[in-house]
């Protein structure tokens, strides 16, 4: 499916509704597999979690998780703790792509037994699922804060729970947190000191409700097409809390910068555009919340102003290479920008080029991150039902506030 976006104008003020956070629903399913009497509410209606859901439930020797990289690198350490139980887990071609050796090292060391059944280091795997004896891993802190947190899921359960040592700069911290803040919640004991995580042993746990906050990632397309709005734009968002476990929260701060106000409004949010004067050079070091880097970087493409954004390095392994398509689709775009493995630099940009086609790669976060700058000029999504992925009501949402939207 491809759409056309015609030049729109927000409406001056407008409300949505977002299902709860992918992030802590992928995490809370893991977590309500291993202890059935937790019950949950509001939990994401994203293909990635109903995706996690399924598999969790099913019975069967093969489980193909498509794109969903969460679901892969969660679903390998479940299973490697169900004993006799033995699955294949696959995906698409793309997640034959996505490293997952580190996880499958660690897990290994811990006892488990998974092996490759293509290309060493990548799935699809095979796990035989058993007890896990040992109670002690290292692995570098520098990867992708699922594979830590994928540990950190399962470590309770663990008949002597779990010492995680963590080697070098340590990535993502606020989804390590997230993880640990909700492993605490259900009444495990936890404790993360400078590299070192511990999480003590929790066989049962007793009937528990937990609400799933909303997603800040789908907030942050929001936050862009408030910036891009004129001044006295607002957009309310539920449910939402100021005291957030999402790293991605960060974007409250970071929007001032480019004349967004957030008002907390009960277990909502306001996003109000306060001023059309924006400044300078927008430096961003975005390695606690890589997942909003597309966003920020195509909302100061529509500003006309520079940015530099580092910390991007996990993107590379993402549903596709960020960086390059980025810097590919915003060049369509007339902009002037370079990627390195782990920084965008982007210049500033006195036109944007109209009609232009944005490919996708499969990436949710492609089309939903582009779709704001129809605000200033047409721009045509390709395949534009990816957003399906995390957010399935984008489309229908954006049109509720103002924009036009046609199939093509």
């Amino acid at each position: 499916m491809n759409l056309s976006l015609k030049p729109a104008t927000c409406n001056v003020k407008s409300e949505i509704s977002i299902t709860g956070s992918k992030s802590e629903t992928n995490r809370l399913l893991l977590l309500q597999a291993l202890y059935p009497d937790i019950v949950l509410k509001n939990t994401s209606n994203s293909d990635d979690s109903e995706v996690m859901d399924k598999a969790l439930k099913a019975k069967d020797s093969v489980i193909d998780v498509h794109h969903a990289g969460t679901a892969m690198r969660f679903l390998t350490a479940y299973f490697a703790t169900r004993e006799g139980r033995e699955v294949v887990l696959t995906g698409s071609s793309r997640m034959k792509e996505r490293p997952i050796k580190i996880l499958v090292d660690a897990l290994n060391q811990l006892g488990a037994s998974i092996t490759y059944e293509e290309k060493e280091g990548f799935p699809p795997i095979k796990i035989k699922g058993q007890q896990l004896s040992k109670n002690k891993v290292s692995l570098p802190a520098t990867i992708s804060s699922q594979y830590i947190s994928a540990l950190l899921l399962i470590a309770p359960k663990l008949q002597n729970g779990l010492e995680i040592q963590l080697q070098g700069k340590i990535t993502s911290v606020p989804y390590i947190k997230m993880t640990l803040a909700l492993l605490e919640e259900i009444g495990v004991k936890t404790d993360f000191k400078e590299n070192t995580i511990n999480i003590q042993p929790k066989q049962e746990v007793q009937s528990h409700q937990l609400t799933v906050e909303s997603d800040w990632s789908s907030a942050s397309y929001f936050y862009s097409i408030t910036a891009l709005s004129k001044t006295g734009t607002e957009i309310k968002l539920s449910s939402y809390k100021q005291h957030s476990l999402q790293g991605d929260s960060i974007l409250a701060e970071i929007y001032k910068a480019l004349g967004v106000v957030t008002i907390f409004d009960g277990n909502a949010i306001i996003l109000r555009k306060n001023s059309d004067t924006i400044n300078g050079n927008l430096v961003l070091n975005l390695n606690d919340s890589p997942d909003i880097a597309q966003t920020i970087a195509v909302t100061c493409f529509g500003l006309g102003i520079a940015c530099h954004l580092s910390g991007l390095h996990t993107l590379k392994i993402k549903e596709t290479d960020r960086l390059e398509a980025l810097k590919t689709e915003l060049e369509k775009l007339g902009a002037a920008i370079k990627v390195t493995g782990d920084t965008l630099e982007l210049g500033v940009s006195e036109e944007i080029k109209p009609d232009i086609s944005i490919a996708t790669y499969d990436d949710h976060r492609m089309a939903m991150a582009f779709a704001p700058l129809a605000l200033k000029v047409p721009i045509i999504i390709k395949d534009a039902g990816v957003v399906s992925k995390s957010y399935p009501d984008f489309w229908e949402d954006i049109k509720s506030i103002g924009f036009q939207i046609d199939k093509i």
